[in-house]
């Protein structure tokens, strides 16, 4: 499903000007299904984000109070509130509640990661005028399209 050559999926993941976009417009990230495993992708994308200069607030129910990379986790996305980017690492069977929370809570963009879509939760996302990425990561697009880190200001 990966394949960004194919047509529907394309267009469904974000375009390459999207994705630039939404990396260099927005600095807040609820990363949702954030993980204390170094060896679990959502810990190692959160430190890139870290890295790279956006604050991220985990977000895990099994995890509240505990701290991965210096930021404590909170159970739920009401916690994480204001929001920005919702980055989702849940089984694309458990998205429609996490954008049905960011929509109500007002983020602006829904990204889910690798191998996870739910064409019908982006559809809603949507159609309430969030941006959408599916089935992408960021510590691979901001390499890629050759993002830098914005200067401190």
């Amino acid at each position: 499903m990966s394949n960004i050559a194919t047509t529907g999926l394309a267009a469904a993941q974000g375009s390459d000007d999207e994705i630039r976009d939404i990396l260099t417009r927005y600095r807040r990230v609820a990363l949702v299904g954030a993980s204390a495993k170094p060896e679990r992708p959502s810990h190692g994308v959160m430190g890139f984000l870290l890295r790279h200069g956006f604050a991220v607030t985990p977000v895990n129910p099994g995890l509240p109070g505990q701290a991965i990379h210096g930021q404590t986790v909170v159970a739920t996305l009401d916690e994480a509130a204001p929001l920005e980017i919702v980055d989702i690492f849940r089984a694309s069977e458990h998205v429609g509640p996490v954008v049905a929370d960011a929509i109500r809570l007002g983020a602006k963009v829904i990204w889910m990661q690798l191998g996870v879509v739910d064409r019908e939760a982006a559809a809603a996302a949507r159609a309430a005028g969030l941006a959408v990425v599916m089935d992408r990561c960021p510590a691979i697009e901001w390499p890629r399209l050759g993002l830098k880190r914005p200067e401190a200001g």
